[in-house]
Order: structure tokens, then sequence, then C-alpha cells
């Protein structure tokens, strides 16, 4: 049940699994008071339909990033791909979009008048606006790769050369050597990352309203102000495909045995050969379509703003230096929460990575169903439990609730790249370190925390950017006047007021690509 573990570091583990447990307490509760028959909608065909169409998203989406991000993270880190060090830094970039701020960018521009209307003229392609699954799953795939690409990318940098050169040494040619030797040391990662890819799919609400598909998120928004009870009880359903999926990743990951890593002066690097420039011709393609392609949309209605067509961004509106407070909130905010999801999240990497325990499987389920229901639903929960708390508390409307929300509602990001990290620091050298009588403090501090160093960085790193462009938690817990990026965009964005909703989500990916290369990126090279 503990595998071994300490006492002490189960019962911490159990505390940060009750706080995760708040949202599924909240639906519980939510559901035991109300009156919707539970067997008769989840059997009915308006909640089968739905469900199998998150699902299949879900399973395609999660798919296509694994291949995508396992591809790029190779050909940043591994090979001598042209400008490898640039794109090390932007293929990361669009998850610093927000999903609604994808999807109608990428829809604004195969419209009639859109920005891709001329060039697909050329070849005599007309635009076609993208909606239903497979613009879904599209729009998805580009925003979500660099769920995959981030631990990817940090166990490779982590792991050991001297195994693909001794593949090497045997005879077998690069193809040879990636699939026999360095795959099967990804597995962990990949699946890491492909879970959060699921549980974001199946969690994602702006994408399948705006591109037209119906999932369960759709019908959790629509019955929420109409009918609390069938929303309640459709967010409990999503809770549990959450939990299942949890345990089926962990049951896999159990089975994985990984190489310790290691830190290296001189990675290895692969020469592509002839594959070198369509390789770059690849990266170039992919990245235009991810982070190009909306930031092109985004930066026509901006520049439009600037030179007064339709809006007052050149004349009294307040332009770049109106977006200074809110920018400075998103950033303290997001590094805030990035820190503290690490810390939170660490010990239950401990016990579920490093003494495979059963106990810290069941609180890992608990911090993905967390990240698995809407933002929507996680704040309602959080606010709800404020509310009963006495006030004197002070946590209604505060920066600490606010705070807890992001956590529980993005420590799976954080908690996966953690157990990687965990998982890859060599037992040898902690036992070492212990017959030479250092004590579990220092060994952490000087031998386990600089080896674990960019994993826990990649996590922290996805925190961060997911943090920065949430909404609905921002919207329904931050304290009375505290605006970010994200709240700003929003408000722009239903006002009608394009321009400024394009500046602003220009301003917030090059925040969060400059915090990216600051944080994660140059650290993770650093280290390499």
């Amino acid at each position: 049940m503990t595998g071994g573990a300490s006492p002490t570091l189960v019962g911490v583990c159990g505390v940060v699994g009750l706080l995760f447990a708040a949202p599924l307490l909240y639906l519980v509760r939510e559901n035991l008071a109300g009156s919707e028959d539970l067997v008769d909608l989840y059997t009915s065909a308006r909640t089968l339909g739905p469900l199998r169409n998150t699902l299949v998203l879900a399973v395609a989406t999660a798919a296509s990033a694994s291949v995508v991000g396992t591809g790029l993270a190779w050909l940043t880190t591994r090979s001598d791909l042209p400008l490898r060090r640039f794109w090390a830094a932007v293929t990361p970039l669009p998850l610093v979009f927000p999903s609604f701020v994808g999807a109608l960018g990428l829809v604004a521009a195969l419209s009639p008048g859109g920005l891709l209307e001329s060039p697909l003229g050329w070849v005599g392609v007309d635009p076609t606006r993208p909606e239903g699954f497979w613009g879904a799953w599209l729009v998805l795939t580009l925003f979500t790769t660099p769920y995959v690409l981030l631990p990817v990318a940090a166990r490779l940098v982590s792991l050991p050369p001297s195994l693909e050169e001794s593949a090497r040494l045997l005879g077998r040619g690069p193809w040879a050597v990636f699939r026999t030797v360095v795959l099967p040391q990804l597995r962990s990662s990949i699946l890491a990352g492909a879970l959060l890819v699921f549980l974001y799919a199946v969690s994602d609400f702006g994408v399948v309203v705006l591109l037209r598909f119906d999932t369960l998120t759709r019908a959790i928004h629509t019955n929420r102000l109409f009918n609390a009870d069938r929303s309640a009880a459709l967010s409990l359903l999503l809770a549990v495909v959450a939990l299942a999926v949890v345990a089926a990743e962990r049951t896999v990951s159990r089975r994985a045995r990984d190489v310790d890593g290691v830190r290296t002066k001189q990675p290895l690097r692969v020469p592509l050969g002839r594959g070198r420039w369509p390789a770059f011709g690849l990266v170039v393609v992919w990245t235009g379509l991810a982070l190009g392609g909306p930031l092109a949309s985004l930066g026509l209605w901006a520049w439009r703003g600037l030179a007064g067509e339709g809006s007052d961004l050149s004349g009294a509106g307040e332009g770049l230096g109106g977006l200074r407070t809110p920018a400075g909130n998103s950033a303290a905010i997001g590094m805030v929460t990035a820190l503290v999801a690490v810390a939170v999240v660490l010990p239950l990497a401990y016990l579920s990575a490093r003494h495979r325990a059963a106990a810290g499987d069941a609180a890992n389920g608990l911090v993905a169903a967390g990240f698995a229901l809407p933002g929507l639903v996680v704040a309602l929960a959080v606010v709800s439990f404020a509310l009963d708390l006495p006030e004197s508390w002070g946590l209604y409307e505060s920066f600490t609730l606010l705070v807890f929300a992001y956590v529980v509602h993005l420590g799976a990001q954080s908690l996966r790249a953690a157990q990687v990290a965990v998982a890859a620091v060599p037992r040898r050298l902690d036992e070492s370190a212990r017959m030479l009588g250092a004590g579990r403090v220092r060994r952490f501090g000087t031998i386990e925390l600089p080896l674990m160093v960019p994993g826990l960085a990649a996590g922290a790193g996805l925190v961060l950017l997911s943090t920065m462009k949430e909404l609905p938690i921002t919207l329904l817990v931050a304290p009375t006047g505290f605006e970010t990026l994200s709240t700003r965009i929003w408000a722009d964005a239903e006002s009608g007021f394009l321009a400024e909703a394009g500046l602003a989500s220009i301003v917030l990916v090059a925040l969060s690509g400059v915090l990216t290369w600051l944080l994660v990126t140059r650290r993770t090279e650093r280290l390499a």
C-alpha cells in the first residue's frame, strides 16, 4: 500500500490528495442534494453522444500530439537541425495561446476576407472554416503538442548518451537506435504528456464551442444556468472518465523501467544528413500553423486598430501603456502558482515514482481529476467552500484562494513531469551519500534536486503558461479589481474590440515566450 515510504511522507500526500479532492467533494454534494436521475441521464442518447465525441476527440488529439511532440523534442535536442536553439525556444510557445483565442484566430484567418483568403486563392483553393471533429482535432493538436514536447525534451537532455553510442558501435543505424534504444526510454515522458493532452481535450470548452463540436463540456456549460443538477451530474461523469484514464496510465507506467538520468556536458547530436533541410521545412510549416497563423491574424486586428481603423488605440485609447498592470499581474500570479504547484506535488511524485505506492496512485488520480474538470466547475467548488468557512478567515476573494484554485486545476501538469524527474535520479547516488553520513535534507539539496531541475522546470513552465492564460477561475475567484491579460482579452472580445483583444493577445504571447525562455528553455540548455 505504501511501498516502504515513511509515515510522514504518506501523511503529507494524504493531505495533498484531500485538498485536490475539493472539486470532487463539491460535485458529490451537489449530486446528492440534486434531483437528477444519474442512471437515466448517463444511459440516454443526449449524454452518450457527447461522451463518445469527447473520448474520440481526446484520444485522437493525444495520439497526434504524442507523435508530433516527440519528433519536435528530438529534433530540437538531439539533432543538427538548423537554428536548433531558436526552434527549442519557439516550438513550446503555442501553449501560451488561450484555446479560444487560438481557435478564433484560425477561424478568422480562414474566413472570407481573412488573412489566408488571397494566398489560398493563388493556388485555386477556397478557404474553408475549420469546424466539427476535424477542426477541433486540428486546433487542439496545434496548441497542446507542447505538453508532450517539454517533458520529452527534458528526458532527452538527461538520457545517457552512452546507450546510443554503444548501439551504434554494434552496427545499428540511426533509426534503429532511436526505435530500440531511445524511444523505450521516452515512454514515461510520452505517456505523461499524452495524459495531459487527453485531460486538456476532455475539459476544453472554448475550441469545441467555436468549432461547433458537441462534447460533454459544451453540455455542462449549456445546462449550467437553466439545469444546475444536470450540469453537476455531467461534471461528475467527466471526473469519472478522468480517473479511469489516469488509473490506466499509471498501470502502464508502473511496468516501465527507465534508465537513470545523468548530466552531460556534451549531449549527443545526430547528424540528419540529407534529411536536414526537409526536417527544417517541416518544423517551419508546423510552427507557422501553430504560432505564425494565429499571431498574424491577431496582429492584423491590432494593426488595423493602431492605424485608426474602427478603434481608438491610436488616439484616446491606452494602447500598450494600459497593458502594463495586467501583464505584471499575469507574470506574478503565474510564477507564484508554478512554484507552489511544484512544491505541493513533489511529495506525491516521490511516493508514486520512488516507492510505487498504491496510496500515491490514489492521490495521483485526485490531482488528475482536478485538471480534467472544467475550470468553471473548479472555480464554483472553491468559491462554494470559501463561503462556507468563517468570514474571519478572509479567504473569499483572496490571492491565497486564487492560487489554491489554480494549483488544484493545473497541478497535474507539474505532477507527471515531477514523477519522471524523480524516477530519473540514480538511487546509487543517494545510497552512497547516505553511507557517507549525509542527512536526508542535505542529500535532497545537493544530489537529487540539481538532477531533477530540468524536469521540475518543465512542469513549472507548463503551470506558469497555463495560469497566465486561464480564464474562468480568474474571473470567478480573483480579488475585485485584479486584472490579467486573459481577462482583458476576454472583456475586449466580448465588447467587440478586436483590435484591443489582438494587441493584448500579442503581449500575452510575447510575455509568455520570454518567461518560457528564461525559466525553462535556457535552464534546460544550460544543464545539457
